[in-house]
């Protein structure tokens, strides 16, 4: 099949050369600090200041474009030389937005426009930029003087280099370790698997299986091997990564997650907050740390009592198999048995439903179902030879265009994300479209057979999907408040998580599955153990998120900042407290806890929990006026999607649902009340 060429201007990643690169990085930055120096009076009129606004709205626009394809490239690509240069040019961006966030007179400019009289004829996503503006100046140390706002700077800057230097550290460590495995070591370990481990074995140059830490490699043989060492050995390496009890001490986070602790913490001071986690929640949807604490203290009460009933069982079925001291090493291993005896389901049994390209084509069947809207591949210069390029088309419009590169392989950091290349706005072009990346780690296709699938791979794909429609989908085109811009970070994760139910349908699970072979949709009896299984041990992954989130909270609410043997007491303590299944002593999971110390979610890991109440509450409404209803589909576009940080968070929710949100919908999707149903 030929594809025709994007309609939208998409980079040319063929030709892309590093030093070209960043000598765009350089003008573009250089360009921002021309414009901050020689800006030295507020100007005099609100139509001037306007203008003002519209030029600063361009050389983010610019920055964030060219920077965006280093950043992207130095995660999906990771090499000595993209590295290199993303480490060299990291100063001179930190020192630009510093110098951006604490402009007198930029700032005063935005003050002016927000205290004339004709702010009032602005539109709504306007006024939003300006004060979301206005209060990121104020986040940013506008207000500091002297001694104090040079200190700003410097903690910035040097933030942006640990983070960097963190995440740097996991992948080395995660790519550091290769354990090349006998035929009876991968006893237990299906046919498929144990192909992608001597693929990886190949690619490491042996001649047999190996495992690695990536995570196709990882969760299969936690899940399958029978070999208990095999699967404690690998257990300590991944969550010792990074750290002093690693085999690979060079890449220890230890000292690191010290220096970022303590500078966040000396930075919130010197903003006037009494911690880190004060000033982070400044800017989100959720009050205060306090109500923070308390929602999650809330629903782990709710998640307890199914948590500890789910590990008696897991317990039970691995005291059958000889095993009397259950490990975190056995967890996967044993669960996998446990729901193939409880619901007579197993991964891979469903796997051959879920080959890629169906996976795919079902996927825009329901966002067409649900939005009106058709995803077409086009041709595009790609990084990657099986990453793929789609653009969104409403009545032979494009409204977007996005990459997926779906699966896992060397050099590209682990995890599942979105990021935008390209946001919307208004240019003195014309009607800029946004385009995104959207980014897994699924486990590769194997030989010549298509990818497939487990089901927990096409939830996080609609979950990534969610986020892309979100960037995709603004109709804002002020830069600062479309898409994904502006929004709270605790809402963020709302599009993302509400995807995720239309795996748990009936009628949209007939769309996504066609058995590799047989071309068959999932059968009646295994179609109905998926749904059967859908809160398999739901209350333990759920203590587990709220365990994370509540460690990410004590650390940065603590003043003076931890030290690494204080943070590590700070888990250990709220493990005590919250964990069901006790964790190894060598544990280091803090070291590789890329979300808080490398991905933004610093005291902002809770916003998975405090976006899924939205998620739910959202969902419910669909499940009363129907999954595929095309007009509350209309207004959840229309409310949610579309409207990027011009409405606050809770005014988008309120707009859609008629109501604030209510808990009542997770406890029920997480199947801790009574009123169960299958979606």
């Amino acid at each position: 099949m030929t594809l025709e060429h994007a309609t939208l201007p998409v980079p040319q990643f063929d030709q892309i050369q590093l030093p070209d690169l960043k000598q765009q990085i350089e003008q573009a930055i250089q360009q921002g600090q021309h414009f901050l120096t020689t800006l030295t009076v507020v100007p005099s009129n609100f139509s001037a200041q306007l203008t003002l606004l519209d030029q600063v709205d361009q050389l983010e626009n610019n920055i964030s474009e060219c920077w965006g394809i280093l950043s992207h490239l130095n995660a999906v690509m990771n090499s000595a030389e993209t590295r290199e240069l993303h480490q060299a040019l990291l100063p001179a961006l930190s020192e630009y937005y510093t110098q951006l966030g604490q402009h007198t007179l930029l700032y005063q400019s935005y003050q002016h426009i927000h205290d004339a009289a004709e702010f009032a004829t602005l539109s709504a996503a306007q006024q939003s930029a300006i004060k979301l503006a206005l209060r990121d100046f104020k986040l940013s140390g506008v207000a500091l003087e002297g001694t104090a706002k040079t200190r700003y700077a410097e903690i910035s800057a040097r933030l942006s280099q640990l983070s960097s230097d963190f995440s740097n550290h996991v992948l080395d460590a995660t790519q550091a370790y290769v354990k090349p495995l006998s035929d009876a070591q991968l006893k237990g370990l299906p046919a498929n698997s144990v192909e992608l481990l001597k693929q990886y074995g190949q690619q490491h140059q042996l001649s047999q299986a190996a495992a690695t830490l990536d995570i196709p490699a990882y969760m299969a043989i936690m899940t399958y091997a029978d070999d208990r060492d095999v699967r404690a050995e690998l257990y300590k390496a991944y969550t010792t990564r990074a750290s002093d009890q690693s085999e690979y001490p060079a890449f220890d986070n230890s000292q690191v997650m010290e220096e970022i602790l303590s500078l966040r913490q000396e930075m919130a001071q010197l903003l006037g907050f009494n911690n880190y986690a004060e000033l982070s929640l400044a800017s989100k949807m959720a009050p205060d740390v306090a109500t923070v604490e308390e929602f999650l203290i809330d629903l782990a009460e709710h998640a307890r009592v199914p948590a500890e009933k789910e590990v008696a069982e897991l317990k039970a079925i691995a005291l059958a198999d000889g095993i009397a001291d259950l490990q975190p090493w056995d967890t996967g291993y044993y669960s996998e048995k446990l729901k193939v005896q409880q619901y007579n389901l197993s991964q891979e049994a469903l796997k051959p439903y879920f080959p890629a390209p169906k996976i795919l084509q079902g996927l825009f069947s329901i966002v067409n179902r649900l939005y009106g809207i058709n995803v077409v591949e086009r041709q595009a210069p790609v990084w990657q030879s099986d990453v793929r390029y789609f653009e969104l088309e409403e009545h032979g419009v494009v409204l977007g265009g996005f990459y997926f590169d779906l699966y896992a392989r060397s050099g590209k950091r682990g995890g599942a994300w979105m990021s935008g290349f390209r946001s919307r706005m208004q240019t003195t072009a014309g009607l800029q479209k946004p385009i995104c990346y959207m980014v897994c780690n699924f486990t590769p296709a194997v030989g010549t057979q298509a990818a497939l699938l487990s089901h927990d791979e096409v939830n996080t794909l609609f979950h990534e999907f969610g986020h892309g429609l979100h960037h995709m989908l603004t109709e804002v085109d002020n830069i600062s408040v479309a898409g994904t811009h502006g929004v709270a970070w605790d809402a963020v994760e709302l599009p993302s998580q509400f995807m995720e139910f239309w795996t748990w349908d009936i009628d949209s699970l007939n769309l996504l599955s066609e058995h590799i072979e047989t071309q068959q949709h999932l059968p009646p009896e295994l179609l109905q153990s998926l749904l059967d299984a859908r809160f398999f041990q739901s209350g333990m992954q759920s203590l587990r998120q709220i365990e994370f989130a509540l460690f990410d909270l004590s650390i940065h609410k603590h003043n003076p900042a931890l030290n690494s043997q204080h943070i590590q007491a700070t888990l250990d303590e709220i493990r005590q407290k919250y964990a069901v299944i006790a964790t190894a002593p060598y544990n280091r999971f803090q070291n590789s806890f890329s979300h808080i110390f490398a991905g933004g979610y610093a005291a902002g890991y809770y916003s998975y929990k405090w976006a899924e109440v939205l998620a739910s509450d959202a969902f419910d409404r669909f499940e009363k006026e129907g999954v595929f209803n095309t007009a509350v589909g209309k207004e959840f576009r229309q409310f949610i999607l579309a409207v990027g940080g011009k409405d606050t968070a809770l005014d988008a929710f309120i707009n859609f649902r008629g109501r604030e949100p209510k808990i009542d919908a997770l406890l029920r999707h997480q199947g801790w009340t009574d009123d169960r149903k299958n979606l």
